[in-house]
């Protein structure tokens, strides 16, 4: 399963991407992005929004990207690794 981290705090970038290896999930985690999300989402299979971490508008933003592809959305308000290990056991077990 792919799966997309939009927004969380930059030093836990390598515990957000181990946590994602234990449930068999390759993860692309865009922390600070420059420039348009246009190429660097992809076709995930899961997307998880940090929203406390980033803004409404880059949220729209990337909601506009996935138009037309199917991905599951989760809109998380918190950065932990255990918010996230929420979604991963909800999704990705």
């Amino acid at each position: 399963m792919s799966v997309v981290i939009l927004g969380g705090n930059c030093c836990m970038e390598r515990r957000y991407r181990d946590l994602c290896e234990n449930y068999n999930c390759d993860a692309k985690i865009i922390i600070n992005p420059v420039g348009a999300l246009r190429n660097k989402l992809g076709n995930p299979d899961l997307v998880i929004f940090f929203t406390s971490a980033i803004s409404h508008k880059m949220v729209k933003g990337a909601l506009s990207e996935l138009k037309g592809q199917n991905p599951v959305i989760e809109h998380v308000r918190s950065g932990s690794l255990s918010a996230l290990k929420n979604v991963l056991e909800k999704h990705a077990s």
